[in-house]
């Protein structure tokens, strides 16, 4: 295909945005907020420089400071956090980009030195993540997590509600719920970190009970049409499973057509590893049981890209790390041209190396 005929660069109707392209700017974490974390003054440069993408879905970002669980991560949750994004959306939108906050609640996937008074992390379950999380710049275990007790859990669905209208405060066009990767929502989601015996355990109907009570009060305070949500359903990110996850995430996907949210944004596969782990699972039967845009994400290049949208497998396509070494990663796609390698060892914390500083290819006549 070429430029002209390929649908990835073909513009396209999402909600209210007119996006210029199919091209997504995955979320991406950085760790380089400030004091507060509040997103920096280089927060800004980074994301106006990649706003050619037809929408930039932003670094997850915690609801709260119990959500949180790794160092320099920024909140939208103070007045000073929204005024830091208000810059961001400003400088985005002023080169005619699009962007929505990814919403975030890691759960157990923290460290009680990030907790409120150096508590234990929350999680449905007292199930160690078995993973690691950045503190003090380095990694180190996660903390055994707490069970939150039922009482707690409209709390936090209220913390989802306040985060979305806050966005909106900031300037951005929306939000993306971040219900994958092991974090918080997955962890209710799945019955390898969900062992609870009350209305939010046990069956599909109550494990996917959370999940659909955040989508509902974030929907509610900001419409659907600005709701977005990220799912991993396979994925074992962060240590999580599930003994059956195609009637899971069926019955999911049944109920977010009823929510009807903006998008659904899917992880095939592994997340940033193998797309083929679970090759009884079926994201088509996902696709079908959802009419609303389709945006799918895992190992994606110009070819895959291309391939699935022209079979109307999808609606848009995210791609995640390559847009951290090129800015200008749609010219580079369009051009079909080299990509910038990746500098491993600036990914996470820093300043502007690694960050601002990625050559973009010259201008065509």
């Amino acid at each position: 295909m070429t430029s002209a005929t390929s649908p990835l660069f073909q513009g396209y109707r999402l909600g209210d945005m007119s996006l210029p392209n199919r091209i997504v700017m995955a979320p991406l974490t950085r760790n380089r907020a400030g004091a507060g974390f509040v997103p920096s003054d280089l927060a800004a440069d980074y994301y106006a420089q990649r706003a050619s993408a037809g929408l930039i879905v932003t670094e997850a970002t915690q609801i709260s400071q119990q959500g949180q669980g790794y160092q320099d991560t920024p909140g939208i949750y103070s007045d000073a956090q929204v005024a830091g994004w208000r810059k961001i959306t400003d400088a985005v939108h002023a080169k005619g980009g699009h962007i929505v906050v990814q919403l975030w609640h890691v759960g157990r996937v923290s460290h009680s030195s990030l907790q409120p008074n150096g508590g234990a992390p929350v999680a449905p379950s007292a199930i160690p993540a078995n993973t690691k999380t950045f503190v003090n710049n380095g990694f180190a275990e996660t903390s055994p997590p707490r069970a939150l007790d039922a009482s707690e859990i409209r709390g936090i669905v209220e913390d989802y509600r306040r985060a979305a209208a806050n966005a909106l405060k900031a300037g951005f066009d929306g939000v993306e719920v971040h219900g994958a990767n092991g974090y918080l929502i997955d962890q209710f989601l799945r019955d390898g970190a969900n062992q609870r015996t009350d209305r939010y355990g046990g069956s599909i109907e109550n494990r996917a009970r959370f999940l659909l009570e955040v989508m509902a009060a974030v929907i509610g305070e900001i419409g659907a049409a600005r709701t977005g949500l990220r799912l991993s359903p396979v994925a074992p990110a962060n240590g999580l499973s599930d003994s059956a996850p195609q009637p899971l995430f069926d019955h999911v996907m049944d109920e977010l057509e009823r929510l009807h949210p903006l998008y659904v944004h899917v992880v095939e596969g592994a997340t940033q590893g193998a797309r083929d782990i679970a090759p009884d699972f079926s994201f088509a039967a996902l696709r079908r049981r959802y009419s609303g845009a389709w945006m799918v994400n895992n190992g994606y290049d110009l070819a895959l890209a291309e391939r699935v949208l022209a079979a109307g497998e999808a609606d848009l396509v995210a791609f995640g790390r390559p847009f951290i070494s090129n800015p200008d990663l749609v010219e580079r796609l369009r051009r079909n041209a080299p990509l910038n390698p990746l500098d491993r060892d600036t990914l996470y914390g820093g300043g502007a190396k690694g960050y601002i500083d990625y050559p973009v290819l010259e201008p065509v006549d």
